[in-house]
C-alpha cells in the first residue's frame, strides 16, 4: 500500500503526517476548536476530524506516541486502535491518563501515531484438535524469565 487516502471532515482538522520522511507513524492531531482537560487517572475520546480509505489487506494501528506515555502516562485507552479497511468514519482517539496530573490537550496538538499493516485474512474453521508443540498449552510465564 502506497497510497492512504483522507478526508477532512472538518476545516480546522490537520492531515496525519509523519515528522521524519522514515518515521512508522503518522501523526494524528486533535481536531478541537479549545483546550480539552484530560484529569490524571481519567479518560477522553479526542476527535482527528479525518477520516481514511484504507486498501483491502491492510489495517490502520492506532498508537500512543512515546513522549505522552513515558512523560504524561498517557496512552491509548484500548493499547492499541484498530481501524478496519471498510471504516471510513471520523478517527477518533481514545485516551487514558495514568498520570497522578490533569493533561490539558491542545487544538492540533498531536495525540497518537497511525501505522498502517498488511493483515492476513484468514478464514476461520472449527476444528477437534490442534497440532501439538514444544511449548502446548503452557501460558504466562512458561518460556523463562529471560
Amino acid at each position: 500500500m502506497n497510497e492512504l487516502k483522507v478526508k477532512k471532515l472538518q476545516p480546522y482538522a490537520k492531515l496525519p503526517q509523519r515528522a521524519t520522511p522514515t518515521s512508522a507513524g503518522a501523526d494524528l492531531c486533535a481536531c478541537l476548536t479549545e483546550p480539552l482537560l484530560l484529569p490524571a487517572k481519567g479518560r477522553v475520546t479526542v476527535p482527528t476530524g479525518v477520516a481514511v480509505e484504507i486498501q483491502p489487506g491492510w489495517a490502520g494501528f492506532v498508537f500512543g506516541r512515546s513522549g505522552h506515555g513515558i512523560r504524561h502516562g498517557i496512552v491509548p485507552a484500548n493499547a492499541v486502535g484498530v481501524i478496519d479497511a471498510d471504516y471510513r468514519g471520523e478517527i477518533m482517539v481514545g485516551l487514558v491518563n495514568h498520570g497522578d496530573e490533569d493533561y490539558t490537550i491542545q487544538p492540533g496538538e498531536r495525540i497518537a501515531q497511525l501505522v498502517l499493516l498488511p493483515v492476513a485474512l484468514a478464514e476461520i474453521v472449527e476444528v477437534e484438535s490442534l497440532s501439538d508443540t514444544q511449548r502446548g498449552a503452557n501460558g504466562f510465564g512458561s518460556t523463562g524469565k529471560q
